[in-house]
C-alpha cells in the first residue's frame, strides 16, 4: 500500500541515520481502515451557489462528496474560515486525517500547523498549485501531498490569451469609458495594437504553458520559450516556438512576457526591480502562475512609470488580496480575483480527481503519478 511504503522508507532512513529523534515517525502513517476526519477549505459563494448545480469548488457544494463520503463513515467538516488562531480550521487541526483545499481560496498550511496536526496523513490541493503547503515540513512529517494534475491547465491557458488580447488591444480603458458615459477614441487607439507579429515569450512551457503557445500559433507571433526541460523536437516544431535556454537572454526581446511556472523558493520574488528593469520598456505581463512570483512593489513602480505597460493576472500575495493591496490602484493593470482554474469545467474535473484520490487514499493504493507533490519525503521534481 502506498501509505504503508511511506512507513517503511521512513523506517529504513531512521535506521541507516541511527537517529531516534527523527520527525518523520511522529505519527501513524498508514492509510488504516476505520472513520477519518477529512476537512475541506473553499471558498464561501453565499446566493451564488444555488444558481449553478455543477458550482462544486465553493463551500456550500464542497466538491460534491459530502454524501459518498459520510456515507462511508467519514466525518466531512467544510469551512471558508481559515486565517487566526481562533478560525474553524484550526479547531480540526489537531485530529483531522486528510485536508483538501483550493489554490482560490487556500489554507496555508505551515510547519507550525503541521507540528499541531497529528493525525495527517494527506493534503489534497483541488486543483493545481500547492504552494500554499510548506513542502519540506510536509515531506520531513511524512505526508502525502498531491494535486489534480491537469484539472484546470485549459482553463487557465485560456485565460491568458483573454488577457494578452485585454492588454494589447487596451480593452479595459475602452470598457470604463463606456460604463462612465464617455467617448474617447484616441485615448484608447494609442496605445492599442495587433497582436500579429508581436514576439511572446513564455517563462515556464509545462501542462498550461504549452497549450498557451499552441492557442497563439494561429495568431502569428513570434514564439518564444524558457523552462526547465526543452520541449520534444516534433512537439516544438509544430507549435512554432523557440527554445530560450538564458532566461534573461530571452526577457528583453518579448513584447509581451507569460509566467506560467510554480511559486518555490527559486522562483520567489524573481521578477524584482533589477530584472524589470531589463525588460523592453513598454512591456506587457501576464502572471496567472503566483503573485509572490513578482516583488509586489517593483511591479507597481513599473506601471506607474510605464516601462510595463500593461499587467494583467489573478494572483496575488497573499489570499484574499487585502483591500489596500497596492495592484488594485496602480496604472494600466487588468487583475481580477483568482478565477482563471475554477470555471464549472474546472470545477467538475478537480472535484473527480479528489474524490479518485480519496477512493485510492481510503483502500491504499497509489494516485497517478503525476498527481504527487510530496511523497515518501521527495518533492516533486519542479518544487526542489
Amino acid at each position: 500500500m502506498a501509505m504503508k511504503r511511506v512507513a517503511e522508507s521512513a523506517f529504513r532512513a531512521l535506521a541507516s541515520s541511527g537517529s531516534s529523534s527523527s520527525c518523520i515517525l511522529t505519527r501513524d502513517l498508514h492509510a488504516s481502515p476505520g472513520s477519518k476526519k477529512i476537512v475541506g477549505v473553499f471558498y464561501k459563494a453565499n446566493e451564488y451557489a444555488e444558481k449553478n448545480p455543477n458550482f462544486l469548488g465553493c463551500e456550500e457544494r464542497a466538491l460534491g462528496i459530502r454524501d459518498w463520503l459520510e456515507s462511508q463513515g467519514h466525518q466531512y467538516i467544510v469551512t471558508d474560515d481559515k486565517e487566526g488562531p481562533n478560525c474553524e480550521l484550526e479547531k480540526h487541526i489537531p485530529d483531522l486525517h486528510v485536508l483538501i483545499t483550493t489554490p482560490f481560496h487556500p489554507a496555508y498550511v505551515t510547519a507550525e500547523r503541521i507540528k499541531k496536526a497529528k493525525n495527517l496523513q494527506l493534503l489534497l490541493t483541488a486543483g493545481i498549485g500547492s504552494d500554499h503547503v510548506d513542502l519540506k515540513a510536509a515531506a520531513a512529517a511524512g505526508l502525502t501531498v498531491a494535486e489534480v494534475t491537469g484539472s484546470n491547465v485549459v482553463s487557465v491557458a485560456e485565460d491568458e490569451l483573454m488577457r494578452i488580447l485585454i492588454l494589447v488591444r487596451n480593452f479595459v480603458p475602452g470598457y470604463q469609458q463606456v460604463i462612465h458615459g464617455e467617448w474617447n477614441v484616441a485615448a484608447i487607439a494609442h496605445r492599442a495594437y495587433d497582436l500579429e507579429g508581436k514576439t511572446v515569450g513564455t517563462v515556464g512551457a509545462g501542462r498550461i504553458g504549452k497549450l498557451l503557445l499552441q492557442r497563439l500559433k494561429p495568431f502569428n507571433c513570434n514564439l518564444l520559450y524558457h523552462d526547465r526541460i526543452k520541449m520534444d523536437p516534433e512537439l516544438e516544431n509544430q507549435i512554432g516556438a523557440k527554445f530560450e535556454e538564458d532566461l534573461d537572454a530571452m526577457l528583453p526581446k518579448c513584447d509581451i512576457i507569460v509566467i506560467n511556472m510554480p511559486l518555490t523558493e527559486k522562483t520567489k520574488g524573481m521578477f524584482d526591480k533589477d530584472r524589470i528593469a531589463k525588460l523592453k520598456k513598454g512591456v506587457l505581463i501576464v502572471n496567472n502562475a503566483r503573485g509572490a512570483i513578482m516583488d509586489t512593489q517593483a511591479v507597481v513602480d513599473a506601471c506607474s512609470s510605464g516601462h510595463i505597460a500593461g499587467y494583467s493576472g489573478d494572483v496575488w500575495n497573499p489570499q484574499p488580496a487585502p483591500k489596500d493591496h497596492p495592484w488594485r490602484f496602480m496604472p494600466n493593470h487588468a487583475m481580477t480575483p483568482h478565477i482563471s482554474g475554477t470555471t464549472i469545467d474546472a470545477q467538475l474535473r478537480y472535484a473527480a480527481g479528489v474524490k479518485d484520490m480519496l477512493e485510492k487514499y481510503f483502500k491504499g493504493e497509489e494516485f497517478p503519478p503525476q498527481n504527487y507533490i510530496v511523497k515518501e519525503g521527495e518533492l516533486a521534481s519542479q518544487y526542489r
